[in-house]
């Protein structure tokens, strides 16, 4: 989209869920809009206020806009990362995408192995921001903006939102919440953002599990909605019946919700029949994201476009074990760290073949707490890379990652475990690979999936509760969405979303779990990358 003189044009990916305040706002300051979109407004905003208008937005986007006055490219990406930006410079050229293959399909790409990708790929299940497996393609960090001019070859990139200086700041602002306090806070909090997540000119769907974030969302949906809402639930056929069985207390959530409920049976045939379009769609490896693809593949089947997922919860509202194994590691290594890799060394030869060699490093690496978070999302342990990739690959990948040093380092400035444990989380696991593999197998379907708990004002508001209240906030926000809430929700058992992606598999890695999952998808997910880039190459 230009604006109507030509001036500034720009190619956005996204949402902006505040777009008609700050249209009516820029309409009393004398700006004529010719559409309803929040693309204009976005154009409009910069005109009048620049780089400001980065704090204004509430949504996730990622967008280049070219300036032609002053010649310059602004690139910037919402705050939390929820949209993908990537971008490439060789000296002559800038590209930029959401995708690394659409940039790789333009050519002239320094295609050579980025150490740091490969490596972190098969230390984390996913490819750290911001880099890529190529040297010529880096992600733009979330929440930053990055100011190019034509004909000069500076670069300004402008920090505009630092989450973990945000969780620091509300950490000196706790104060004890009683529960009317906390439930008050959490209602008005979550009524705010789910409606403003539920602007849209299409129906909006929901991701409904059985679990308190995704039903959360749907109550408090249902209460905002003037109609009935479209829920949807992924159920398995050799799940059927279980405990990992969602879909009987997902129906009767939607039933109680007065909701038009679907739920879709998939079966292990079409898991494999969909599994070409997966590493098609996938863009960088993950081994991850397969439950979110055929989820959005069944919305979109049944005619959603737009569709709210309660994904953020767990790392805000500690629903992971690792909340608790994390400090407990912690303090358990850190008396013996002084054994560490004698004891691995001595350790990981008997222990390999009978448990996760997790457990040989559990000393050498779990006495720091990024240690400790290292040993509890860790795909591969550091010391068993060279057996997988080039020595000096995985030399130079780990220099620049330095994993321990820089997760200790994110956490230093915080004393409460809980948001350690919950900046790790959103700041690692979720950005790199739960709000991407989102992105990916949600756009393969063309849906679009909005996440109302990973926003800005939610996160910022609720840090300070965490430090300052005794109890569980994931019930805490159940009772806040519900008037009154089903039993069975509050006393169920946390299963996650299972996926029996393991049993599927089997066959195809033979038996070696996610570790071989990583394996497959590393080589089917980089051979068309590779292939075509090297046509350009050539």
């Amino acid at each position: 989209m230009a604006t109507e003189d030509g001036m500034l044009r720009i190619v956005y990916n996204g949402e902006i869920y505040n777009y008609k305040e700050l249209k009516r706002e820029l309409q009393s300051r004398g700006c004529s809009f010719f559409s309803n979109s929040d693309t204009e407004v976005i154009l409009h905003l910069y005109r009048m206020e620049g780089l400001g208008l980065l704090n204004r937005l509430r949504g996730m986007y990622a967008f280049a806009l070219w300036d032609e006055r002053k010649q310059g490219l602004l690139l910037a990406r919402d705050p939390l990362g929820i949209k993908p930006l990537y971008y490439s410079d060789n000296g002559h050229t800038i590209r930029v995408a959401s995708q690394v293959k659409a940039i790789l399909s333009a050519g002239s790409i320094d295609i050579s192995p980025e150490p740091a990708g490969h490596v972190g790929f098969f230390l984390w299940g996913y490819v750290p921001e911001p880099f890529s497996l190529y040297k010529g393609i880096r992600s733009l960090p979330p929440g930053s903006s990055l100011w190019l001019r034509k004909n000069d070859s500076t670069k300004k990139t402008i920090y505009f939102y630092n989450f973990i200086e945000e969780l620091r700041k509300a950490e000196q602002r706790r104060s004890q919440y009683s529960q009317e306090e906390a439930h008050d806070c959490f209602r008005l909090l979550l009524e705010d953002s789910v409606r403003h997540h539920m602007v849209s000119d299409v129906p909006v769907g929901i991701f409904l599990s059985s679990g308190l974030d995704s039903t959360s969302i749907a109550a408090m949906a249902a209460r905002c909605s003037p109609i009935p809402l479209k829920t949807f639930t992924l159920g398995f056929e050799q799940y059927r019946g279980t405990q990992n069985d969602e879909s009987l207390l997902a129906e009767r959530v939607a039933k109680r919700l007065n909701c038009i409920h679907e739920t879709h049976w998939m079966h292990r045939n079409e898991f494999l029949a969909e599994l070409n379009k997966i590493f098609q769609s996938m863009d960088q490896p993950s081994i991850d994201g397969v439950n979110t693809y055929f989820v959005s593949k069944a919305a979109r089947e049944i005619g959603l476009k737009v569709a709210l997922s309660g994904l953020g919860g767990d790392e805000l509202l500690a629903g992971y074990p690792s909340f608790s194994q994390i400090p407990t590691i912690q303090r358990f290594s850190a008396p013996f760290a002084f054994l560490g890799r004698c004891f691995r060394i001595v350790a990981a030869p008997f222990l390999r073949h009978i448990t996760s060699p997790k457990y040989a490093s559990i000393i050498e690496y779990g006495n720091t707490f990024g240690g400790a978070y290292l040993l509890r999302r860790g795909l591969f342990m550091p010391w068993e890379l060279t057996e997988i990739l080039d020595p000096d690959m995985v030399i130079e990948g780990m220099r620049t990652l330095d994993p321990i040093v820089n997760l200790n380092k994110a956490v230093t400035s915080l004393s409460s475990d809980h948001l350690r444990v919950s900046a790790l989380e959103i700041g690692y696991y979720m950005r790199n690979m739960l709000l991407r593999d989102t992105d990916w197998a949600s756009m393969a379907h063309s849906l679009e999936v909005r996440v109302p708990l990973v926003d800005v004002k939610v996160i910022e508001s609720v840090a300070p509760m965490i430090c300052g209240f005794k109890g569980s906030l994931k019930k805490t926000m159940a009772h806040a969405s519900w008037d009154d809430v089903p039993r069975q929700l509050l006393n169920r058992h946390k299963t996650g979303f299972s996926f029996p992606i393991r049993e599927w598999i089997k066959a195809e890695t033979k038996g070696r779990g996610l570790r071989g999952w990583a394996q497959v998808v590393y080589r089917e997910v980089k051979k068309p990358l590779s292939s075509c880039a090297n046509c350009y190459e050539d």
